[in-house]
């Protein structure tokens, strides 16, 4: 898994000079250069500030379902789900049953109560999402003027969203369908594991109950829809507002909608399980419809280095000096026991 993740890596950040030649190194290094600081330093702030905002969005799950965890703690935590999730070509997912691992240690918490509170974090970012990436789609079609077949692979990118967010939402409060569901991943892992799994149905029906409690349980908590979710939407106001700062960075003065529009559909392509973190797939898209819209290729090449270095490369460098903090064979435990 780490020479695959290594290769992905290296083909990723190939697909990103490839652009960068093609533009022209050396204005993409002059665009750089004049890059404002201040400008730089408040995106990075601003970055900084949504860790903090995502934290109490978690906090507030945890805090539902009676757990104790400190903020102090669960920020790390997160920035290590965040490191995984980038460096590991997983469709964004793979960081979050460690996080839920690391969470139920430290907290000395059932697995599937934690587990319960990371999935209703990443719902509650949903929301939000799903509302802008529809907006967005609609933005671009009429402000791009996008070929028919991109459009249509963002409309089915979106739909593929939606059923995989309504099944999992299906799957969290149904008890029969959440067995069935359980049963069929435990004959695919039976199948294709050389493992011993014995008792593997009696674990996972009983995890899967103690799950579906737990979100049952943060469902009826008001707290969870009234201060988190609203702190969802500020999460992406945030991200949203980071990159027009970079692009001020740059005195490049583009329409906030059509920062939005890139963004979410970006972030869309990132979830695709090809390259860790959609590294650059993202990187090619944000810099091609930057350019679409107006902005000199090389403006739009490093602002796009430059966002990705505060939105991807910090919070993976964080992620991965914050490992040693819950002990260096957290890993190693993580894998032993799933």
């Amino acid at each position: 898994m780490k020479h695959k993740t290594l290769a992905l890596f290296i083909v990723g950040i190939g697909i990103l000079a490839i652009m960068v030649m093609f533009i022209g190194p050396g204005e993409v290094e002059s665009a750089l250069v004049l890059a404002n600081p201040w400008y730089v330093a408040l995106a990075v702030t601003i970055e900084f500030v949504i860790f903090i905002v995502w934290t109490q969005r978690w906090f507030i799950t945890i805090k539902s379902l009676g757990m104790f965890a400190k903020r102090r703690h669960l920020l790390p935590m997160l920035l290590v789900g965040l490191a995984i999730n980038n460096l590991t070509p997983s469709a964004r997912g793979g960081g979050e049953p460690v996080r839920a691992y690391i969470l139920g240690k430290y907290s000395n918490s059932p697995m599937e109560n934690a587990f319960a509170t990371v999935v209703a974090d990443r719902g509650l970012d949903t929301f939000p999402f799903v509302i802008l990436a529809i907006i967005s789609i609609l933005y671009m079609i009429f402000y791009f003027k996008l070929a028919e077949w991109i459009v249509y692979a963002l409309i089915i990118a979106l739909i593929i969203l939606l059923i995989t967010f309504f099944v999992i939402l299906y799957m969290c409060v149904d008890e029969g369908a959440g067995e069935k569901i359980t049963l069929w991943i435990v004959r695919v892992i039976k199948r294709f594991s050389h493992k011993e799994h014995s008792k593997l149905e009696d674990k996972a029906l009983n995890a899967m109950r103690g799950f579906q409690d737990s979100i049952r349980v943060m469902i009826k908590d008001r707290n969870v829809l009234m201060y988190a979710l609203p702190l969802s939407f500020v999460i992406w106001i945030l991200e949203i507002s980071r990159v027009y700062i970079v692009f001020l960075a740059f005195g490049a003065h583009i329409p906030i909608g059509v920062i939005a529009a890139v963004f979410v559909i970006a972030t869309l392509i990132g979830m695709i399980p090809l390259l860790p973190g959609g590294l650059g797939a993202v990187d090619g898209v944000m810099i091609l419809m930057y350019s679409v819209a107006g902005i000199p290729p090389f403006v739009s090449a490093a602002v796009t280095i430059v966002e990705r270095l505060i939105s991807f490369w910090m919070p993976s460098i964080l992620g991965m000096l914050s490992l040693p903090y819950f002990g260096t064979g957290v890993m190693e435990e993580f894998s032993d026991e799933f």
